[in-house]
């Protein structure tokens, strides 16, 4: 059995995973340029028989390793993925490794999905003669709404396509050391949206000459939730919500124009297009009703995370090989998060997975959030999921999903 003694080896890298880790953290980069990240990536690799290729579009980069062992029959090939990206947010962990740059933080972990990527090439590469098949080591910038998973796909750089592929991402507020996932949607669908009603300012005396957008911004956003709750199931899980409105310049000014914004979470395709529609159709009969008119404008972002059935019991297969019945969990339910791993399982079968990384012994439903300014995490959690990411791979270029 591949698998066999992984999680004993990766603890044997600790020292390596923690320390890229932290050279991240301290140095945290935005979008789809991390070139500092991606040097300390290439430099803690640099040892390895990896070939490595680049597109125009981002600094993300993917690694191959040709695994030495001949195969029976047809070679299969395997993409693990992990993020290199920050949030523009300001840290206050007061961690010796701190972000050294204000207004930027990894507060979603992408630093140590990047450090237990590398570590499980470095694993694999360890392996290389008892591997037959091959692996993409798949370093992406731009997950923070920058779309970086397409823009690699697009640049052709996991080309040819995998026959399987993995993601792996931290949870702070969950069980130390535990391992999830669940099949179908994982992740929700993630759209923006924008509203502007326009109308006819002028003297807040005197509305009766104006056509005031005010209450029927007020009208739209209770239509909004009345849309939601009234025209799809109770059981779906839509979320539309309004989290921005902009009016007016001054106590006695019936403004023009009102400004909403938010978000539109879905978990499947069906349900993304019709409250998109549905968000069109009511702002503009609310906006009539009022005397105004309406623009609605829907920028579309990560579609739906769906984890293929096959590789989550594979998943699970590895988590308790390395963990034991206790190291997996079950999600019964989704989360209205996105992810652009979405990108990649709309055209590999694969499943993403998450790592509770809460301190061990204390009750990780106190802990921060991801994206929290506080976020914390038990870096002795980190070679667990080294072995996962490197159990998947092996496991799948053993057997496929046979096994």
């Amino acid at each position: 059995m591949l698998t066999e003694n992984l999680l004993d080896s990766a603890r044997g890298l600790s020292d390596g995973i923690v320390a890229l880790r932290r050279a991240i953290h301290a140095e945290p980069e935005l979008g789809l340029h991390t070139p500092k990240t991606m040097a300390k990536v290439r430099a803690a690799l640099a040892d390895l028989p990896l070939t490595w290729r680049e597109g125009p579009s981002t600094t993300g980069q993917v690694a191959t390793l040709e695994g030495g062992k001949p195969s029976d029959g047809q070679r299969r090939r395997v993409l693990l993925r992990g993020d290199m990206d920050a949030l523009p947010m300001d840290e206050k962990t007061n961690l010796d490794f701190a972000s050294t740059i204000e207004g930027r933080m990894h507060a979603c972990g992408h630093d140590t999905h990047t450090a237990m990527l590398a570590g499980a090439a470095r694993l694999l590469c360890e392996r290389r003669d008892e591997i037959a098949g091959t692996i993409d080591f798949m370093f992406q910038p731009g997950e923070e709404g920058y779309h970086g998973a397409r823009f690699m796909l697009e640049d052709g750089l996991i080309d040819p396509l995998p026959d399987a592929a993995f993601a792996l991402h931290i949870m702070p507020n969950a069980p130390f050391g535990v391992l999830a996932g669940r099949a179908g949607p994982l992740l929700a669908a993630a759209d923006q949206f924008t509203i502007t009603l326009s109308g006819q300012g002028g003297h807040a005396s005197m509305p009766h000459d104006c056509v005031d957008p005010i209450p029927g911004a007020a009208a739209l956003v209770g239509a909004i939730q009345a849309m939601v709750t009234r025209r799809f199931n109770a059981a779906s899980a839509v979320v539309v919500t309004v989290t921005q409105v902009h009016a007016g310049t001054a106590f006695n000014v019936i403004p023009d124009d009102v400004m909403l914004a938010g978000t539109i979470r879905t978990l499947s395709p069906e349900h993304r297009q019709k409250a998109e529609a549905l968000l069109r159709e009511t702002s503009d009969h609310v906006a009539r009703a009022h005397g105004l008119t309406a623009e609605c404008t829907v920028n579309r972002g990560f579609p739906v995370t769906i984890c293929d059935q096959r590789a989550v019991a594979l998943g699970k297969s590895v988590a308790t090989e390395i963990g034991g019945e206790a190291g997996w969990r079950d999600l019964a339910d989704p989360i209205m998060g996105a992810e652009d791993f979405s990108y990649v399982l709309e055209k590999v079968p694969g499943a993403m997975f998450f790592l509770g990384v809460a301190n061990e012994g204390e009750d990780w439903r106190q802990c921060c959030a991801i994206h929290s300014p506080r976020m914390h995490v038990d870096e002795k959690a980190l070679p667990k999921g080294t072995a996962m990411l490197a159990g998947c791979a092996l496991k799948f270029l053993e057997s496929g999903w046979e096994g």
